[in-house]
């Protein structure tokens, strides 16, 4: 029959297993260079090389096929035909008529004067008005165009996201599955143990209660990845059934742009070199385009003190005859219309006044736009670099004083000085750290996330 010393030693083998460094955070930890590029959970197989390489494909794949931007497309093509067909002349108007016609008899050939006249009337449009409303409506279909831009960034944003969540918990699963299987042997061997009297009733019932915890964190932990795929479905349907998310974002176009602006030694990133960057940015470009338009419009609102003209050309056939007897010739008669803004203090300088207002608002729209991302991407990039030193603490001070903890417990509990009980709750709390460095590391990523999105850099 098996020793309790026996026992105790086999039960701390098992524990150790169970309760170890995460080879996958523990990996990572030894590969760190600096608090400001911290590396992925790294994996030496080919299939991971591949998932990693399907998310760039999935949200290309998504934007081809996002119906948003069909809409956004479709409603530009809309504004640039409606401002080429508000560009053109009014259409010409036909006037037929008769006149000189006498009340008493009606007759067409009666008098000299009665005549049977057709014209055509014609009216320009006021200055460069019609020229001005084309461009106007350029710039707003081109404004809407741009957010195209500005969608595409947020499917990559969104999708990235939701990819980072999974990463997160399928890492996290794969260690509690692992411990749940060293759980579900350690609970056999103490089963076994008690039946012959080595262990007491209140170790196997510790082991069970771990057991089923860890059962429960996973149901928690499979209800998360549930949800993030069925997000991800939004965009890009049935394939986010099939979707294994087991490595990280690479994030090397966003390191290129904000590594050079970082200063390392005070941990103040320099941000004049990102306002150009910024400027760019597609929801920057939406508005510019909307002020362009703006501007167009204090153009049209000066057009309107300019007069506007009309032509009309009528031709008259008269059917009586001179008092002489002689053929009286038909008449042709032209006019010139006019319209002269003479009264423009409550109509023409209203409409300027107002169109010079709503320039003013949209400028002011862009520069309140830049100065909010301006202050998202510094607050984003104070979380980066506070996040990557807590990351560093984790894996240099809390982990292994963790690890310190349980192998201390561990000898207590061969020796008989400490408990299962206790041996477990330090082993439990090791494990606790560890999937908080992950969580850490999640959030850097996220961090990651949004600086690529404010800086237009997937």
């Amino acid at each position: 029959m098996s020793t309790p010393r026996t026992v105790h030693a086999l039960s701390m083998t098992l524990l150790l297993g169970l309760f170890g460094p995460q080879p996958a955070f523990a990996h990572a930890s030894e590969n760190a260079s600096s608090s400001s590029d911290i590396p992925r959970s790294i994996s030496t197989s080919t299939e991971t090389a591949d998932a990693a390489e399907s998310l760039p494909r999935l949200i290309q794949w998504a934007i081809s096929h996002d119906l948003a931007q069909q809409q956004l497309n479709l409603q530009a093509d809309a504004l640039s035909e409606q401002g080429i067909a508000s560009s053109q002349w009014m259409d010409p108007k036909l006037k037929v008529g008769v006149g000189g016609l006498p009340v008493d008899s009606f007759r067409l050939d009666e008098d000299p004067m009665t005549n049977l006249s057709v014209g055509l009337m014609q009216q320009f449009g006021r200055g460069d008005t019609l020229a001005l409303k084309n461009q106007q409506s350029q710039y707003l279909a081109d404004s809407v165009r741009n957010q195209t831009g500005v969608r595409t960034l947020a499917i990559s944003k969104a999708m990235t996201e939701q990819w980072i969540e999974l990463v997160y918990h399928q890492h996290v699963q794969q260690k509690m599955v692992q411990n749940k299987k060293l759980l579900n042997t350690l609970v056999q061997y103490l089963s076994t143990n008690y039946g012959v009297g080595v262990n007491q009733a209140q170790d196997l019932i510790q082991a069970e209660l771990q057991v089923h915890r860890i059962d429960d964190q996973l149901n928690a932990n499979q209800q998360q990845q549930q949800r993030r795929l069925a997000l991800l479905s939004e965009w890009i349907g049935d394939q986010a059934r099939t979707i294994q998310a087991t490595q990280y974002p690479q994030w090397a176009a966003l390191t290129a742009v904000v590594n050079p602006q970082v200063n390392t030694r005070n941990h103040n990133p320099a941000t004049q070199p990102f306002v150009a960057r910024l400027a760019a940015h597609p929801a920057i470009t939406v508005v510019d385009a909307q002020l362009q338009s703006a501007q167009t419009g204090i153009a049209i609102a000066e057009e309107a003190y300019q007069p506007q003209f009309g032509v009309e050309v009528m031709y008259a056939h008269r059917q009586a005859d001179r008092m002489d007897g002689s053929t009286a010739p038909d008449l042709v008669s032209a006019y010139l219309t006019l319209d002269i803004p003479l009264f423009t203090d409550k109509r023409q300088d209203k409409a300027l006044s107002a169109a010079q207002y709503q320039a003013g608002a949209v400028r002011t729209q862009r520069d309140l736009l830049i100065q909010q991302m301006q202050a998202q991407v510094q607050a984003t990039l104070a979380d980066r670099t506070y996040l990557a030193e807590r990351l560093q603490r984790y894996r240099q001070a809390l982990q292994p004083q963790a690890r310190a903890k349980t192998q201390a417990v561990e000898r207590g509990y061969q020796n008989t000085t400490s408990s299962l009980d206790e041996y477990i709750k330090a082993a439990s709390d090791e494990l606790t750290i560890a999937i908080e460095q992950a969580r850490i590391e999640a959030d850097w990523q996220q961090a990651n996330n949004t600086l690529a999105y404010l800086l237009n850099s997937y």
